[in-house]
């Protein structure tokens, strides 16, 4: 298994969250984003679409 520098040992609730900038809903961490974090702002592509309404 190759490491990218998180600290991830199998327990979720130590993994980052953030509010989706739509919706309000947390959003965790997760692998796919591992890269870019910091710039995710939506919790989902619907989220993203419909960005006007909220953020």
């Amino acid at each position: 298994m190759e490491k990218r520098g998180t600290t991830f040992r199998g327990n979720k609730a130590s993994l980052p969250s953030k509010p989706c900038v739509v919706c309000g809903l947390p959003m965790s961490w997760r692998k796919h984003w591992a890269l870019n974090w910091a710039e995710v702002k939506y919790c989902s592509e619907a989220c993203r679409r419909s960005k006007a309404r909220g953020g």
